[in-house]
């Protein structure tokens, strides 16, 4: 596979970034960054903050350079606001930082930023992504900034002048979104934020601040007032805007991407690129705009609001290699849907058939590259399911079965009768998830739940040809009993009632009887018109149940 390496996104941009860093600092190790926000649940749109830049630094990993993947976590950040499915009194918290803020009821962890940090950590190992992690609060608080805030303080005029160019009338400096408590307005722009002593908020104003000294007070909206000096004081952070073109210069990123909304004009990575070369010294990363990632049914999605699906939640119903294409096959650019609902039969039926492609030898190079960045890293292989049956075809039968693994094994064994399977574990991880996925997401009304009893009513209704197709069906159930042969026969018997042999072709009479006598055998072995395909649905009743429920000579 590696002549066709050079032909995606992501090596154009590998390229890009290579070419970058050899000219700006020759020999160093090349940095891709990601910074994610623990507020809230991190969700799947937040995913390709680290998605993009993880496949880039792959990519130049795989070319034998030096190269790290920072996460910066911003767990120094304000809590802003209490997401709905949390106790009210958390209210109480907003303005602190994330690690200083209760971990939600019930959890394990330490703090409100660790619990939603647990599981997107544990998300990241699951999908082959090796980070150098960065406590945004750990770096503050040991003074490691300390030489850069001052900086900043020093440069406060021209980075009000920088960010002056973009404020609207109705617009105000970077400061808490919640203006009720703050301390009143500064005579003259600041961009660093105390954390209070007292409170332990960010309801602060700085008041006065003199370089030579670094000798700063600072009001609070709790009341509590104090001078401190700059220089050895480490409760609070530089204002956004500002603390990420710093962080750009401290870290010495290369390629850093963004979403949308801090890619628009006036937005932090363009007002951040003015900084970083007027203030720090320095130049801004390689930074493409990331487009939204959406679900399927759902609107777009918010961390801070909760509620949100989570790359585990995503992981719990596909594997880490189909997760991982769908980011890798579109350029960051591009908008996409994450199928929860039953799209996801369609995604696994394409990516069926890119493994069958590849497999043959018959994928285009765009599709092998997409392929391999999904199912390798620089560190080795992603892990699939040995024996790939249909997703659809596995939901439908735990469904049918409610996962009971005896039953479930039977079934499985009518799909290949060649190459039969003999144990569950060859079909996983990929069971395991569509199991999850039709007991979470499956409609409660597209449940199949398989008849007790024959609808003796609608047995009794039928007219003769009805009853002729049904005994066709029951004659002829076992002549082949396997998901080929039992689709051939539910396809055939329309056929062999109509008196055509049983390769006659598709015609708009023969296509109706076989919607026809569908939707007949639905109703009898389930009570509705749908359900899963028949030849499935068949296997997983069993040839004695369905002749039970089928057979006109039953309504005595």
């Amino acid at each position: 596979m590696n002549g066709f390496w050079g032909s995606d996104w992501v090596a154009r941009f590998a390229d890009e970034v290579i070419a970058t860093a050899d000219r700006r600092k020759p020999g160093a190790t090349i940095v891709c960054a990601s910074g994610l926000s623990p507020s809230g649940p991190i969700h799947l749109g937040n995913l390709r903050e680290v998605m993009t830049p993880h496949l880039v630094a792959d990519e130049i990993k795989r070319r034998g350079r030096e190269c790290r993947h920072l996460l910066s976590w911003d767990d120094y950040d304000r809590f802003r606001r209490v997401p709905a499915a949390i106790d009210p009194s958390y209210a109480e918290h907003i303005g602190k930082p994330l690690t200083s803020v209760p971990a939600p009821p019930g959890s394990r962890h330490t703090n409100w930023a660790e619990h939603f940090k647990a599981s997107m950590i544990g998300s990241l190992a699951a999908l082959g992504i090796e980070v150098d992690p960065i406590s945004q609060t750990a770096m503050y608080t040991s003074g490691a900034y300390t030489a850069p805030v001052l900086l900043a303080m020093r440069e406060r005029k021209r980075i009000d002048e920088i960010l002056g160019r973009y404020r609207t009338k109705e617009s105000a400096p970077d400061g808490p979104s919640d203006g009720a408590g703050t301390a009143p307005a500064p005579s003259e722009y600041f961009p660093f934020k105390p954390y209070c002593l007292q409170c332990g908020k960010d309801l602060t104003t700085v008041v006065r601040y003199d370089d030579d000294t670094t000798e700063m007070t600072y009001a609070c909206g709790c009341g509590h007032t104090e001078t401190v000096l700059l220089r050895e004081f480490t409760s609070g952070k530089l204002v956004w805007k500002v603390d990420w073109p710093m962080r750009w210069v401290y870290e010495g990123v290369d390629f850093e991407p963004s979403g949308v909304d801090h890619t628009s004009p006036g937005s932090s990575f363009q007002v951040g690129g003015l900084i970083v070369d007027g203030v720090f010294g320095g130049k801004p990363p390689i930074g493409p705009m990331y487009a939204f990632v959406g679900i399927s049914g759902m609107a777009k999605m918010s961390s801070s609001r909760g509620a949100v699906p989570t790359p585990a939640d995503a992981l719990a119903i596909m594997e880490p290699a189909v997760l991982r294409w769908l980011y890798a096959r579109r350029r960051p650019n591009q908008s996409f849907k994450i199928a929860f609902d039953q799209e996801i039969y369609r995604l696994y039926d394409e990516w069926d058939g890119l493994e069958r492609r590849v497999a043959e030898d018959e994928a285009s190079a765009e599709e092998q590259v997409a392929h391999a960045r999904s199912t390798q890293t620089a560190l080795g292989e992603m892990p699939l399911t040995p024996r790939p049956f249909p997703y659809r075809t596995l939901a439908s039968i735990v469904d049918i079965t409610t996962g009971a693994e005896e039953q479930t094994l039977r079934i499985v064994q009518g799909l290949d009768t060649e190459n039969r399977v003999t144990d569950l574990h060859e079909l996983r991880p990929r069971l395991d998830c569509a199991e999850r996925w039709s007991v979470t997401y499956l409609p409660a009304d597209q449940h199949t739940t398989v008849r007790a009893e024959p609808d003796r009513h609608l047995l009794a209704s039928l007219d003769e040809g009805a009853r002729e197709s049904l005994w066709l069906l029951s004659e002829r159930l076992t002549d082949d009993w396997c998901l080929g042969g039992l689709t051939s026969l539910v396809y055939g018997v329309p056929k062999l009632s109509a008196g055509l042999p049983p390769d006659a072709g598709p015609t708009q009479e023969l296509k109706a009887a076989q919607r026809e006598f569908f939707a007949l055998l639905y109703r009898l072995l389930v009570g509705r018109d749908t359900g899963p395909r028949l030849p499935t649905l068949l296997l997983a009743v069993g040839p004695e149940r369905v002749r039970a429920l089928i057979d006109p000579a039953g309504i005595a």
